[in-house]
């Protein structure tokens, strides 16, 4: 369908690309990865002919239409948000014009034998098939199902555009690209402004679109549901991969062992060779060998061991001064803007070491919960109280544009450091992947990922013990997410996470609030467990509207249960106890199964490779069934409370 042949893109000394080829399918879905830097978004103007290679040529089968989504563009500020997405339909609206001139024509007209006759009937037909293939019948409820998908409520229908943030414009842009059914679709960051609902609303519409997908993504969880090849931009070079992201990244680590096995393995041949030819090249009994060996190394073909790009970011949090016990204390705290109402009687208490996350749709508060707590915003109703010695660093969603762009890198600390961390600033910098000259580049001409990681840099100036962070991986790579997120785990402090990025999450925080229609509900668990409570929840909130008012069982008048409420709690409980005794006589056999291996390991004499890998299989059903017996203890203890 695409066919890339060659390509070759250079800036002066510098090669981007060097004579890259390979080839987009119809149906592929393809994720696009690599560094920040390493050419992804090039590449795709490059294929939309946006930019011109240096030398190759990029052909595109006649019939292929593109639906290209950038990461920054401008919506129309003149329109509803409902008629800047019908304009996805302009090719629809002329078709029915057309399709309505050549009806009236042909009812008007008598002479069904002529040539001109079947030639409107022709083209009357062609504008039909045409009409049908674009979704022209059901525009209407796909626009609706569409923006509804990407989190937008039927009440933001007619609102005028120009009233929608920056996020919500990049998702009015997405919603038309959807809606025009491209042959393939060219992603560049989808999800940077989407809240996990609409993400995996998207994750399910390109799974079932009938055309090609190419993206670029740093959500390895987004690319993994996704994608099922993988294309790696490295150095100039590609690695093609008929794999998802999680498989690739074993598959990469295992063609850079084997290469290296072989490229040693040679190297040590080519140097024992050289050696016999040094020792015996002036021993005339030995002279047939030694031209033998000479000719044997320039017939050889040499392993070339690809350059690795071992750049990676290297971040540790300086140790968290000492807090009280209770870090914040939010009681009945609401909020709203004028006569909108964003959430309200939200209660929580935050203590020291705790790491949280804030989720939900875009515009439901989990910013404005964050600033309110920093102290930037004040809420309406309700308490904050932060506790004694609390030291709060904050990193802003849109932290990147409140950096002066007129300012260095190297400035940009400068102005904001102060005691001896002064002589630390090149080492900090460099540790966030700004080296040499990088440090003199304007924060203006700087990448958005580096941005963000110029931002973080700052929160490393001064030792905090609350660290609020809203979405502090967009942009960033998958290498500098990775060691970010290795960071917090590692930090001793206390940490709320704004974040739409489930890989991320997933293994720092233990508790979970979801801001939700007007309210905010706690979710003791990771983010996955979040997501499976939410899934089952959401089928019951459809059940109960499904079901007859008359089928709800209520409280009598006393406010007490019925006897068949009382009848279903008990079996429910009974359930729930079965569970937790189940999990918990498993969780003793495998305690057993491991202190038996931990003996056998005090007195063994040697290594044994299966010993070990079953210790580690056994540790591993350990922590799973923990976690388990975790989410089955808080269920029961839940519902016996209830």
């Amino acid at each position: 369908m695409i066919s890339l042949d060659n390509l070759t893109v250079s800036y002066g000394g510098w090669t981007l690309f060097d004579n890259i080829s390979f080839l987009i399918n119809e149906k592929d879905r393809i994720g696009l990865v690599g560094k920040n830097g390493a050419g992804k978004t090039t590449l795709l103007r490059i294929i939309i002919g946006e930019q011109q290679p240096t030398e190759g040529a990029v052909t595109i089968n006649g019939e292929c239409t593109i639906g290209y989504l950038p990461q920054q563009m401008r919506v129309a500020d003149t329109t509803t948000l409902k008629a800047e997405t019908e304009k996805a339909f302009d090719e629809v609206l002329r078709l029915e014009a057309e399709i309505a001139s050549l009806t009236a024509e042909i009812a008007e007209r008598t002479d069904y034998e002529s040539e001109e006759y079947e030639t409107l009937l022709h083209r009357l037909n062609d504008a039909q098939d045409r009409y049908h293939i674009l979704g022209g019948d059901t525009r209407e409820a796909d626009i609706e199902k569409t923006l509804l998908g990407l989190g937008f409520k039927r009440t933001d229908f007619d609102r005028a555009t120009s009233e929608f943030s920056g996020g919500w414009r990049m998702r009015i842009e997405l919603a038309k690209l959807l809606l025009r059914r491209p042959s393939i679709f060219l992603l560049d960051e989808p999800t940077n402004h989407l809240d996990i609902e609409s993400i995996q609303w998207l994750e399910e519409y390109l799974r079932n679109y009938n055309g090609a997908v190419l993206l670029i993504s740093h959500d390895r969880a987004f690319l993994d549901n996704v994608t099922t090849r993988t294309v790696e931009l490295s150095l100039g070079h590609i690695y093609d991969y008929k794999v998802p992201y999680s498989k690739f990244v074993e598959l990469r680590a295992e063609r850079r062992a084997q290469q290296m096995a072989a490229y040693e393995n040679q190297q040590r041949m080519i140097e024992k060779t050289e050696e016999f030819i040094e020792k015996f090249r002036y021993k005339p009994t030995k002279s047939n060998q030694v031209q033998s060996r000479i000719k044997q190394l320039e017939r050889l073909e040499r392993i070339e061991v690809e350059e690795e790009d071992l750049a990676t970011l290297n971040i540790k949090f300086p140790p968290a001064p000492r807090s009280g016990q209770i870090v914040a204390e939010i009681k009945e705290v609401g909020k709203a803007f004028g006569q909108k109402r964003i959430f309200s009687d939200f209660t929580f208490t935050l203590e020291r070491g705790q790491k949280i996350a804030f989720v939900g749709r875009n515009g439901e508060g989990k910013t404005t919960m964050a600033r309110m707590i920093i102290g930037e915003l004040e809420q309406t109703e309700g308490t904050i109280k932060l506790g004694a010695n609390v030291n709060i660093g904050y990193y802003a969603q849109n932290q990147d544009d409140l950096m002066d762009g007129e300012f260095t890198v190297f400035d940009t600390l400068d102005r904001v450091a102060v005691g001896d961390i002064r002589t630390r600033l090149r080492d900090i910098l460099g540790a966030f992947l700004f080296r040499g000259e990088d440090i003199d580049k304007k924060v203006k001409v700087l990448s958005g990922g580096e941005r963000s990681r110029l931002a973080m840099a700052r929160l490393m100036l001064e030792p905090y013990n609350l660290l609020v962070l809203d979405e502090p991986t967009n942009h960033m790579d998958m290498r500098s997410k990775d060691i970010l997120k290795r960071a917090l785990q590692k930090y001793d402090g206390t940490v709320i996470l704004v974040s739409h990025d489930r890989d991320f999450l997933d293994g720092i925080v233990d508790r979970i609030y979801e801001f939700r229609d007007g309210g905010v509900k706690e979710y003791l668990g990771g983010i996955y467990y979040f997501l499976e409570k939410r899934k089952v929840e959401s089928l019951q909130e459809i059940e109960r509207k499904d079901t007859p008012a008359v089928a709800a069982p209520k409280e009598n008048s006393t406010g007490k249960l019925s006897y068949e409420q009382k009848k279903e709690q008990e079996k429910l409980l009974r359930k729930l106890r079965k569970a937790v005794e189940t999990i918990e006589a498993e969780l003793a056999e495998i305690e057993e199964k491991i202190a038996a291996y931990d003996e056998k390991f005090a007195t063994a004499t040697e290594y044994n490779e299966a010993d070990y890998a079953a210790y580690n299989d056994l540790k591993t059903q350990y922590d799973h069934q923990m976690h388990e017996w975790e989410k089955a203890s808080y269920e029961l203890e839940i519902t016996e409370n209830q």
